[in-house]
Formats: C-alpha cells, sequence, structure tokens
C-alpha cells in the first residue's frame, strides 16, 4: 500500500505516491487537509512541501491534501468531500473563520476529529474542534507594537509619533487577532503614539503598495508602519522608497526572506519570526496525537519570537 497525498490546486489535481505504509489499513491514519490559499504567498507554498514531505515520511500516514484557493465555498465543499471519503482526521487551514463554522460541525458530527491550522476558526466554532495548531496571532500584533514602541523610545518620538496600519484580508482570523493585538498593546507600552489610519492590504505586496502610497499623499507626517506580514510590510517600503520619504520604521509579522533581507539592508526594522516548516508539522503532528488518543491543548501554540535589525543574526534567513 502506498501513501496518496492529492494536492487539489485551483485548476488540477495531481497526485503523489510516498513510501510504503506498514501493516495493515488499521495501523493508517488518513488524514484530509484543506488549505486557505496556497499559491497567494511563499509561506503558504512553503507550507503545503513541508506538509506533504512531513507526511510522506510517517509510516502510519496517509494524507488528502486540498486547496481551497482562497474561496470559502470551495473550502466547505472539500470537507464535505472529507467527509465522505471517511478521513480519521480534518486539518483545515479557514478561507474565513466565520464562514466555515458549519462545514466544521457536519465533520463534528460525523465523528470526524477537526484540528484548525495556522488561523483559527471564530470562538462559535470552538466546540466543534479538538485543537488549534498554530502562532498565536494576537501575542504576535502585541509583540509587533512593543518592538515599535521600543524603537520610537530610542528615537525619542515615542510622545508625538504616527502610526499607519496595513492590515491583512478582511474577515480572516489572522488578520482580525494580530490587528488586536497590536491596536490593543501599543496604547499600553507608547499611549501618546498616534494610529491615524488603517486600511488592509489584503496579504498582497502590490496593493499594500498602493495604500501605502495613497498613505503617503493624504499624510505629511508619518514616523511609522505596521504591517500584518512582512510581504504586506515590503509593499509599504517600496512606497516610500520611491516617494522619497526616509526615517519611517517598518514592523511587520511572519518574517518573510524580503523582510529579512530588507533587515539586512537597514531599511525594514522589525517582525515576528514564524516558520511554515514548524507550521505544518505542528498541524500534522497535533492531527496524529488527536487520533492516538493523547492529551491535546485545546490552543497548541508554538513560540514566533521578536526579531529586529539588533538581533537578527541570532535567526536564520527564511526560505519562504
Amino acid at each position: 500500500m502506498t501513501i496518496r497525498t492529492i494536492l487539489s490546486a485551483t485548476t488540477a489535481a495531481v497526485a503523489f505516491a510516498g513510501a510504503a505504509i506498514a501493516g495493515g489499513h488499521g495501523d493508517t491514519m488518513k488524514i484530509g487537509i484543506t488549505q486557505n490559499n496556497v499559491g497567494v504567498d511563499s509561506y503558504q507554498t512553503t507550507y503545503e512541501k513541508a506538509f506533504i514531505e512531513a507526511a510522506n515520511a510517517n509510516d502510519m500516514v496517509e494524507t488528502v491534501v486540498l486547496d481551497a484557493g482562497g474561496d470559502v465555498a470551495r473550502q466547505i465543499a472539500q470537507v464535505e468531500d472529507l467527509i465522505q471519503q471517511e478521513v480519521d482526521a480534518i486539518i483545515i487551514w479557514p478561507t474565513n473563520g466565520e464562514a466555515v463554522i458549519p462545514a466544521v460541525r457536519k465533520a463534528h458530527q460525523a465523528g470526524i476529529p477537526v484540528i484548525v491550522t495556522n488561523s483559527n476558526i471564530a470562538e462559535a466554532g470552538f466546540d466543534f474542534v479538538k485543537s488549534f495548531s498554530g502562532p498565536d496571532n494576537i501575542t504576535q500584533g502585541a509583540r509587533s507594537a512593543e518592538i515599535m514602541c521600543d524603537k520610537f523610545k530610542e528615537m525619542g518620538v515615542q510622545d508625538e509619533a504616527n502610526v499607519v496600519h496595513i492590515t491583512g484580508q478582511p474577515g480572516y482570523t489572522t488578520a482580525i487577532e494580530r490587528a488586536k493585538g497590536f491596536e490593543d498593546r501599543l496604547p499600553e507600552v507608547c499611549p501618546n503614539v498616534t494610529v491615524i489610519d488603517t486600511q488592509p492590504g489584503d496579504w498582497n505586496r502590490e496593493k499594500s503598495q498602493q495604500v501605502m502610497e495613497a498613505f503617503l499623499v493624504k499624510y505629511d507626517d508619518i514616523d511609522g508602519v505596521y504591517a500584518g506580514d512582512d510581504n504586506m510590510g515590503v509593499g509599504a517600503l517600496n512606497a516610500a522608497k520611491a516617494a522619497g520619504r526616509e526615517g519611517i520604521i517598518f514592523v511587520g509579522a511572519t518574517n518573510f526572506a524580503v523582510g529579512y533581507e530588507a533587515m539586512a539592508a537597514g531599511d525594514y526594522w522589525g517582525s515576528i519570526y514564524q516558520s511554515p516548516v514548524d507550521d505544518a508539522k505542528a498541524a500534522l503532528q497535533t492531527a496524529i496525537d488527536v487520533l492516538k488518543g493523547e492529551d491535546v491543548p485545546f490552543l497548541n501554540y508554538f513560540d514566533t519570537p521578536k526579531i529586529t535589525q539588533d538581533n537578527m543574526d541570532q535567526f536564520t534567513k527564511p526560505v519562504f
């Protein structure tokens, strides 16, 4: 018997064959995963690759790997398909934390444990989920606020700085939580810093550059930019460079390679270090542990430390 890892992309399905599974059907865990949108950024592409590699390295695992392509309706249909396939567990990276709850409920009612990965579903669906595996996005936002405040204090502008905020995709749990963490923590550590505007960048570098271009036209005084990930943060940085606006402190999250490179160049101040490889492996292991009957925390977070120009030599360059 061979592992079958099935990739459902936006336009095609590709089958992957892996190593032989020891034992009979009773020894095999069939785990299905439906991802958010593999093609949207390098983090999700790297996550998928790492998940497949981890699954193929485990003789006891058979996987069905699906990609919703950012489409909620497609993801709901994929969950229903996994239920029909009678998988042993379902991992879901939600396209929308609210909209997927009915599908997650169906899996729960079918007796299939659900593990949420990377971005949690809304609290109303918690009763239908065994565990969330991923980063603590509220803590990430709070740590980004601390990074920015510390830099403002170093510069002596903590009592007058103006900040613009570029968020991720509206309605997406990660975007909501990182924004909340940042907006709640910043006034605690730097009460006189003002967030003068907030606009979504949808996790997209080009759109974030356009958002920043509009901010630069609208506001003469911008001291800092917080972006929900480094992909958007570098888009904002590119806009500032093109406009000749210097001295702006850029802070992001999910330290992409482009963010790391911009930090090394001295253009981008700080971020939150997060590995898609760790993310993928943690999700798979959480599903395996649940199926083995092990005690798994409901919120199974992995750590995501602060990274700035001052300590980046302690971290390897991201591969995504």
